[in-house]
């Protein structure tokens, strides 16, 4: 009778094995949309690692976050580290492309809750309408990875985060700037 279930727990063990060294090694998630306002405009945004705070779809995960800015204040070099809570976890990025009103790229290491590698990507064309934003995140499979595939949609989860990404970064690029307040000068005698 044992060695039955032994067989048949060994039989499921080699088949899900299989079935996990059959997922694709490489993942590739992207999502796109127009923000109305210029390249030059958008830019900053995701060229910045400070003002990637102010709409980053996990920065309001964690108000306790410790974060770390090292490098240049943008573009290439520039580099967040930040270390939160089960659901941001710990990890950093750093700026490894800059092409103005063009591209950004990251690499994109975390640590915790589980340590992988991506690199990620916003592209900017001018758009009838504004500027046309393009994230891309993509990276290998290990097999931890694969295996989790086969029970939650990792394309889905990420899409809704750079979905919410998307709507927030829309939010502060179009803010209404306010003017400084005027200045009273004494009145001219």
């Amino acid at each position: 009778m044992w060695k039955k279930i032994l067989l048949g727990l060994a039989v499921v063990i080699i088949a899900f094995v299989i079935i996990v060294a059959t997922r694709p090694d490489d993942f590739r998630f992207s999502r796109a949309t127009t923000v109305a306002a210029p390249p030059a405009t958008v830019f900053p945004f995701v060229n910045d690692l400070q003002k990637w705070q102010t709409w980053s779809p996990w920065a309001k995960l964690d108000p306790n976050c410790k974060y770390t800015f090292e490098g240049p204040v943008a573009g290439s070099g520039a580099r967040l580290s930040w270390s939160g809570n089960d659901e941001v976890g710990e990890g950093s990025m750093t700026i490894t492309e800059s092409k103005p009103g063009e591209l950004v790229r990251y690499k994109l290491v975390f640590v915790k809750p589980m340590a992988a590698e991506c690199d990620t990507e916003f592209a900017l064309k001018p758009a009838a309408d504004g500027t046309g934003v393009t994230w891309t995140m993509s990276g290998k499979n290990n097999f931890i990875c694969k295996a989790m595939g086969l029970f939650m949609d990792c394309e889905k989860m990420c899409g809704e985060q750079f979905e919410e990404g998307f709507k927030n970064l829309k939010s502060v690029v179009n803010e209404p700037k306010t003017a400084p307040a005027p200045v009273n000068s004494p009145p001219s005698t």
